[in-house]
């Protein structure tokens, strides 16, 4: 582990990158700029709770660095809710509930 991030370290050193631009580079930052959250805190929660994934791959780590090349493959996950995938608790509930409510009034007009 030490190893790789004193390799980062000298990458880092070595090219011309300041501590912003890194910081613009974090997934957290990449995922408010590109309008998938309101705020980076939005952006943050939605991460943790694996709603964003970068090439089909759910990632859970906002401080992610994301590369150039990567960031036209950021999106909803397929499983989240936000990306087609199965509704939320709150809407499965409701909607359960819809039904049975259209199914009880379907039998008072009989």
């Amino acid at each position: 582990m030490l190893r790789s991030l004193v390799g980062s370290e000298m990458c880092i050193r070595d090219s011309s990158l300041t501590v912003p631009d890194i910081l613009e580079r974090r997934l957290q930052t990449v995922v408010h700029k590109i309008g998938l959250a309101k705020s980076v805190h939005h952006a943050r929660v939605l991460i943790r709770q694996r709603h964003i994934a970068v090439a089909k791959q759910i990632v859970v780590t906002p401080s992610f660095i994301v590369r150039t090349s990567s960031e036209r493959h950021i999106a909803f996950a397929e499983q989240s809710p936000f990306g087609g995938g199965r509704p939320g608790r709150v809407r499965r509930v409701k909607a359960k509930a819809a039904k049975k409510k259209a199914a009880g009034g379907a039998d008072d007009d009989e």
